[in-house]
């Protein structure tokens, strides 16, 4: 074995493979990996060899991109065996499959086809070096269905040229580079056609297995709204970025605008925390460039508030359909939303990074954008309520929606000269993802009026820069675990959510004996036990149980808001026994049923264990309508 070689794996492939392999005769399909973005693609098409005992899939990582990080552990989960780099060049295969055009593509000894990783080719950018290209030794035009294009030929640009349609990514040493390169709509043909005439006979028609995958998911959009914690009558509002400096999470570069800093806080201290939830989907190459330790920590006070940081691998597109608005950029996942006839708003929109000729330049040219300067949830409700789709979107994402499935493996086999399975050719659904439920530990300032009957409205801000505006008293409720225990000290209501059981915190009724006798200004406890209940001790002691109705969805944080802030109006105990609350979330009601729960807290000494009292300033004992605490205090806010 030669230098370097003592990696190479010897299993299925290697000189002695057939020495060890249980299946020989198999054809080789090798996935060449150019970064976490690219495998995507990958991963969507995967599925379209599966139960083919005849197809032995390989993968490989080109190793010439500058975001190699994340690619090891993709594969590894992949669970096909990796070949080094340079043993993928000696190693004869019948297909390898590319989503991008880094790396030594031509030296592959075997068909070549390329997908795109977005939306078909439409940024500007640097071409590779060509240093290490070697041309193909084999190149053949699919017999498969492709437009005629136009012959007028653009004059020559001094900008970059277009990712996936020039010829400094389509040929090599004059000749096309890949024996296939898929494109989802035929306008594509007509800017290949301009850029770069050599390449059009490769050109395929296959669709977009991406897209095809969202569409047949949006039955399922309520599933996906419940697994990231949208309860009826919330939003969900989605920020997405791609990479680079241009983009919306970008700082701008030297001489650009960075709104983002501006823009977070504003996302979860504007919108109410119970009639907006508020998530983020950021390209890999964020993620796997900056590192993902370096992207929570950007993002950690808004995720305090409430923020969802979407997994970019697996759960984006599930987010994508569940959203009510995408605030994003101009980057592929933004211009799926429009595709899907989500409403966007633009943050970031950067026209000369994009060829001017793809529909997506057109869309960025026409689409609102989103102004810093005002008000944010006026733009967001207005832009929801008023909104009517783009045709150009959903037209050109793909021309043959539902079609990529059956198109690809029909161009996979052909090209491998492998007779096609009979059975139907199918992607992988969309998996429902893990539930996302909303923490948040930052200081909630909460608005509560009382309406007729057992009602409130419970208004409530995840760490507001200004006092919220609005009518109704106010009070501040604080999450055990915020980062700013002295917030604890000024807190009305003091929360945490956790397992009854929890031996690290103590039964309910301990935890919240223990809380209201460590703080002694804070009027009520509340230990959150699960989506639909939470225990509360009130400052005289009672212990309560609110538990939602059958139709009730919202935070049960914000159930006992309502219920300190019904008691420190001076309502009695009873009538919340009685008659219970409704909570009014924004237009949403939700029907809280409360019951009294004997007190099973005792000292270490067997004997009960009482709250302390309050201070002498302060009245707050939550009683049957008796001394009951002081409604409309504003505490300060110090941070979370």
């Amino acid at each position: 074995m030669g230098e370097g070689q003592d990696q190479w794996i010897r299993v299925p492939v290697g000189d002695d493979a057939a020495r060890w392999a249980t299946r020989v005769r198999c054809r080789r399909v090798l996935l060449v990996v150019h970064n976490v973005t690219s495998a995507t693609r990958l991963l969507d098409v995967l599925p379209l060899f599966d139960d083919d005992l005849g197809v032995q899939l390989l993968a490989t990582c080109t190793g010439s991109s500058a975001f190699r990080s994340g690619v090891a552990e993709l594969l590894a989960d992949v669970g096909v065996p990796v070949l080094p780099w340079e043993q993928a060049l000696a190693t004869p295969v019948d297909l390898a499959i590319s989503a991008s055009f880094g790396g030594e593509l031509a030296s592959l000894q075997g068909k070549l086809i390329v997908l795109s990783h977005g939306i078909g080719y439409t940024k500007r950018l640097a071409a590779p070096s060509t240093e290490h290209r070697a041309p193909s030794t084999e190149h053949r035009a699919p017999s498969t269905e492709h437009r005629a294009p136009s012959t007028e030929h653009r004059a020559p640009s001094t900008l970059p040229p277009v990712f996936g349609l020039a010829p400094d990514w389509l040929l090599s040493d004059g000749a096309p580079l890949a024996d296939a390169l898929v494109l989802s709509h035929p306008e594509q043909f007509d800017r290949l056609a301009a850029a770069c005439p050599e390449a059009l006979p490769t050109a395929v028609l296959a669709g977009d297995p991406c897209f095809d995958r969202m569409l047949a998911a949006r039955p399922y959009r309520d599933r996906f709204r419940r697994t990231l914690g949208v309860g009826r009558g919330q939003r969900l509002v989605l920020l997405n970025s791609t990479w680079s400096s241009q983009s919306l999470l970008g700082d701008g570069g030297d001489d650009g605008d960075d709104s983002l800093p501006a823009l977070l806080p504003r996302l979860t201290s504007e919108l109410p925390a119970d009639e907006y939830r508020v998530a983020a989907v950021l390209h890999p190459n964020i993620w796997h460039g900056h590192g993902p330790g370096q992207v929570r920590a950007w993002l950690d006070r808004a995720r305090r508030s409430g923020l969802a940081l979407i997994d970019p691998l697996e759960d984006w597109r599930q987010a994508l359909v569940a959203a009510d608005l995408v605030i994003g950029d101009h980057g592929s996942v933004t211009y799926y939303a429009a595709a899907l006839g989500t409403p966007v708003l633009l943050g970031a929109a950067p026209l000369e990074s994009l060829d001017p000729d793809a529909p997506i330049a057109d869309f960025v040219r026409t689409a609102p954008r989103l102004d810093t300067l005002s008000p944010l949830r006026g733009q967001v409700d207005t832009l929801i309520e008023d909104h009517t789709p783009q045709p150009g979107p959903p037209r050109f994402t793909s021309s043959v929606p539902g079609e990529a499935a059956a198109r690809l493996r029909r161009l996979f086999y052909e090209l491998m000269g492998a007779p096609e399975p009979p059975r139907p050719a199918l992607l992988v659904p969309l998996p429902l993802p893990a539930p996302e439920p909303a923490r948040r530990t930052a200081p909630l300032r909460v608005l509560t009026r009382l309406h007729a009957g057992a009602e409130v409205a419970v208004t409530r801000y995840a760490d507001p820069g200004l006092e919220p505006a609005g009518a109704g008293e106010a009070h501040l409720a604080v999450h055990e675990d915020t980062r700013d225990p002295g917030q604890l000290d000024l807190a009305d209501v003091i929360f945490r959510d956790g397992s009854p059981d929890d031996a690290r915190l103590g039964l309910p009724g301990r935890w919240t004996a223990e809380v209201l006798a460590r703080h002694p200004h804070c009027a009520l406890a509340a230990y959150v036990t699960g989506p639909a209940s939470c225990v509360v001790r009130t400052r005289d002691g009672s212990r309560l149980r609110l538990t939602a109705g059958a139709e009730a969805d919202a935070d049960p944080a914000a159930y006992a808001s309502a219920a300190h802030a019904w008691l420190a109006a001076g309502r009695t105990r009873a009538a919340l026994l009685a008659d219970g609350l409704t909570v009014r979330t924004g237009s949403t009601a939700h029907h809280v049923v409360i019951t009294a729960e004997a007190d099973d807290t005792v000292t270490g000494n067997g004997t009960r264990q009482v709250p302390a009292s309050p201070a002498a300033d302060r009245s707050t004992a939550h009683a049957d309508g008796a001394d009951a605490p002081r409604a409309g205090r504003r505490s300060p806010r110090t941070g979370s």
